[in-house]
């Protein structure tokens, strides 16, 4: 064990193959309390007039906080190896006939 790791325990995670597939989210919403943030990941579709959350988070604010460490730590790896991440303030724009069955 490295001096570095001395003291550190290992976590044994586990990945269902449910989870693993992951859930597809386009916006995320966020709320606080003195005690928790809560994190809402919701999928806008197209011709939808009601956006449903795929799923819901809640950490702690020292949680918050890593989880934004960690965030902004890979996005920085990313860019670094893809290039600058576009940021536009454009609500997404999707085919007219996304999602609509039937049309090609």
């Amino acid at each position: 064990m490295s001096e570095s790791n001395k003291g550190k325990s290992q976590i044994n995670i586990e990945l269902s193959e449910e989870v693993a597939e992951g859930i597809y989210s386009n916006l995320a919403m966020i709320a606080h309390s003195n005690s928790e943030f809560v994190i809402d990941f919701i999928r806008l579709m197209p011709g939808v007039p009601k956006a449903k959350v795929k799923s819901r988070v809640v950490i702690t604010p020292e949680h918050a906080k890593r989880l934004l460490a960690a965030l902004s730590d890979n996005v920085r790896k990313y860019e670094e190896a893809f290039g600058p991440i576009k940021k536009t303030e454009e609500v997404p724009r999707f085919p007219i006939n996304f999602g609509t069955p039937g049309e090609a």
